[in-house]
């Protein structure tokens, strides 16, 4: 899988994949515990915002996988919309863009990463698990159980590569 920053010509792809994903886990749009109206702005609220959003695409320049760094303050951002389409998941690509995500945070000047995700995605709470995430709360939303963590970017610096 081959990344790069996300193109206004992405948009429909990016917007299917993120459907996709929460099909997969039981969510769906406007069910209280996703919002979307990030997507039509994803160039202004990500990458012209002191964040940035890239797309991972397999030869072919189909898009399989995606994520997003929005700016909380000047220390801190969120990791957003990180998704892998399911017929390409558990071959590493989560972890990939999780890693170039936290490498971008570093460069844009960030100390710590924060997200979240549902207890119904077993998947991402494994891999935020193993790159070093700590839980920092939880509430239940939308018929669901959303779980907040952060990563402490100072000390990942020297723990960029990839998790075995």
């Amino acid at each position: 899988m081959r990344l790069r920053r996300y193109r206004w010509s992405d948009l429909e792809s990016v917007w299917a994949l993120h459907q996709i994903c929460l099909a997969q886990v039981g969510l769906a749009p406007g069910d209280g515990v996703y919002y979307e109206d990030d997507f039509p702005r994803i160039n202004e609220i990500y990458i012209a915002g002191q964040g940035d959003f890239l797309v991972g695409e397999i030869p072919g320049g189909r898009i399989v996988a995606m994520g997003g760094l929005r700016r909380i303050d000047d220390e801190t951002a969120e990791l957003c919309r990180l998704r892998v389409h399911p017929e390409f998941q558990r071959r590493g690509f989560g972890a990939q863009m999780s890693v170039a995500l936290e490498t971008r945070a570093i460069e844009l000047g960030y100390v710590r990463l924060r997200g979240d995700t549902t207890l119904n995605q077993p998947a991402a709470i494994e891999l935020y698990r193993k790159r070093g995430w700590r839980e920092i709360g939880r509430e239940e939303r939308g018929g669901c159980v959303v779980l907040y963590g952060e990563k402490d970017l100072v000390l990942a610096m020297s723990h960029l590569a990839p998790f075995k």
